[in-house]
């Protein structure tokens, strides 16, 4: 199984990256929607691909992730 921390941050990164903004750095703390602008479609985005990458993902099992963090942790598990 691939490394959820880099997986997360690459998955994240690429979203981001086709915006013309800069990229922020993507701390434990950093907040998917309030910092990182993240819209509902984008969200969902980041869960299929997740779930490709992975087989599960926080958002189907019911689990709303708030921060990057926490993302990471639902896969560190």
């Amino acid at each position: 199984m691939p490394d959820a921390a880099t997986t997360i941050h690459t998955t994240i990164t690429t979203l981001l990256g086709r915006r013309e903004a800069s990229i922020p750095e993507l701390l434990p703390e950093t907040r998917l929607s309030e910092d990182l602008g993240l819209d509902s479609l984008e969200l969902v985005e980041l869960s299929v691909t997740l779930e490709d990458e992975f087989g599960r993902d926080p958002w189907s099992d019911g689990i709303l992730p708030v921060t990057v963090g926490e993302v990471i942790a639902f896969y560190g598990t």
